[in-house]
């Protein structure tokens, strides 16, 4: 009975289900990481976003990883690192008719300027007709271009230090009544090729007005390094942007920005988030 006894004693054993040791209570807890370490000016543009607020517009904060910031990243290579022409300081957008998205096109990528290492930017609003370009900053369009133009204010009085570090901001002031004579005047020269001069550490981004309704755009044009022409996708008849590019001086031009038109970019954007948006 003895060896009976002792062998359904350790089968219960056997069969008795294991004590697990239990883990010490002061072991860290260790979040999940990112696979993809988000970009440095990605994770400044998101923190400004939180603390102020800017239009959505203005995608290079509101939409740091999304492909239409990387758009922006790419056209500021494309004028810091131009292999056929020396660095542009003096830069206008335009574009044929009001509605492509031109002042779009101007803060996004004098935000994306100033969101580099060293570079600093000037934007400037010089659609006399109708300024926008304080709205998509996040400000009033409070005294500006126009003031200093009759001699009201100082310029160092008006120039406006954004919330977003390098970027200070131009508005166009008070709508005059007679826009033309002011951006052709020999004192709108006087200025741009001051401020040139004066600011020699930054890019000077202008927001002007469009080219097939006003005549002082081409005379805008002749101030400036460089162009940036902007389209607005199925809107601008070819033979119209034809003519606005030939009278503001291929030569100036530094790249168009086809804009509206998604079609051809839906494998890209497919691309761009499995690519940067992995987890």
């Amino acid at each position: 009975m003895g060896k009976i006894s002792d062998a359904l004693e350790r089968h219960n054993k056997e069969k008795a289900p294991k004590r697990v040791k239990s883990l010490p209570k002061d072991l860290p807890k260790e979040r999940s990481k990112r696979m993809v370490t988000e970009e440095p000016e990605t994770t400044m543009a998101r923190s400004l976003t939180r603390r102020n607020l800017f239009s959505e517009k203005l995608v290079v904060l509101s939409a740091p990883d999304s492909a239409e910031a990387e758009n922006f990243k790419i056209l500021r290579g494309q004028i810091m690192f131009a292999k056929d022409r020396e660095r542009p300081r003096t830069i206008m957008v335009t574009s044929t008719f009001p509605g492509e998205g031109k002042t779009f096109v101007a803060c996004n990528l004098a935000v994306s300027l100033a969101l580099g290492m060293d570079e600093h930017v000037l934007a400037i609003d010089c659609d006399l007709r109708r300024p926008s370009l304080h709205a998509v900053c996040g400000y009033p369009n409070t005294d500006g271009l126009h003031e200093y133009l009759v001699g009201k204010r100082r310029l160092e009085d008006l120039v406006i230090r954004t919330k977003i570090d390098k970027l200070s901001l131009l508005p166009a002031g008070r709508v005059p009544g007679n826009p033309a004579e002011f951006l052709a005047s020999s004192a709108m020269e006087g200025f741009i090729k001051g401020v040139r001069d004066r600011y020699q550490d930054r890019f000077v981004v202008i927001d002007s007005p469009p080219t097939h309704i006003t005549a002082e755009t081409r005379v805008l044009a002749e101030y400036v390094d460089g162009i940036v022409f902007v389209v607005m996708a199925q809107r601008s008849p070819r033979r119209e942007i034809h003519k606005s590019v030939e009278a503001l001086g291929r030569d100036k031009i530094l790249g168009v920005v086809f804009n509206g038109y998604s079609g051809a970019h839906k494998s890209y954007h497919k691309y761009y988030d499995k690519y940067y948006k992995k987890k």
